[in-house]
């Protein structure tokens, strides 16, 4: 299940581009970057990195909530990041529409909720269940 992953990240004038980028390239280390001059797309290849992140940060259901509410069919889910969290390497889920815009999340697989199943299994107390 190997699924097709896009980043998108408007950035504004008020904003530094290399610190967007920094944003961007915290959430998805070996993105490969397309920098224009109003927006920054990335395409991670993997999804490893954003999976540890939420591990370590333990937002575990919460990654699963967003990324379950963001299923547009049985192949995709989109969901958006805060870019100053992003900044400071912290995963942060944000509503679509914010002031200084979000990083949109694009993942594609075949069967997506059997991949974010992957990606954010359930937990209980704070663990991990294999189901």
């Amino acid at each position: 299940m190997i699924p097709s992953i896009s980043a998108t990240c408007p950035v504004f004038p008020s904003e530094n581009a290399e610190k967007v980028t920094r944003a961007v390239m915290n959430i998805f280390p070996d993105a490969v970057l397309n920098i224009q001059e109003n927006e920054i797309s990335a395409e991670p290849g993997d999804t490893e990195h954003f999976g540890e992140q939420i591990r370590k940060q333990k937002i575990l259901d919460t990654a699963r909530s967003v990324m379950m509410k963001g299923r547009k069919n049985t192949e995709r889910t989109i969901f958006h990041l805060n870019k100053q969290a992003a900044y400071a390497g912290k995963i942060s889920f944000v509503e679509e529409r914010t002031i200084l815009g979000t990083i949109k999340v694009t993942i594609e697989a075949e069967d997506i909720t059997a991949f974010i199943e992957l990606l954010a299994p359930h937990t209980v107390n704070g663990e991990e269940v294999k189901i």
